[in-house]
């Protein structure tokens, strides 16, 4: 695991205080069926500078990598399989 300076993580939090005005700013905007695709590109986003940079799996071996894409998949998972039963109730 490497130790980065504290620049490194002051300007990825900075990255992500930007990425959160530019998701309040969404609020206000109207791009019809675009807002949800602006919105998640924007989370996922942020979701890759915390698991990249603050959990430092960048740096980290394959098998964390693994693990954490492993993760991903169930959450998207369970997520369909929710998803289908709520649609297929009447």
């Amino acid at each position: 695991m490497t130790t980065h300076p504290p620049k490194y993580y002051w300007k990825n939090c900075l990255y992500l205080m930007a990425l959160l005005a530019l998701t309040w700013g969404m609020g206000y905007v109207n791009l019809g069926e675009f807002n949800l695709v602006v919105a998640l590109a924007i989370s996922v986003t942020k979701m890759l500078l915390i698991v990249l940079f603050f959990m430092n799996l960048s740096g980290e071996s394959r098998i964390l990598h693994l693990a954490a894409i492993i993760g991903v998949l169930w959450l998207l998972l369970m997520f369909t399989l929710t998803l289908g039963d709520y649609l297929s109730r009447g």
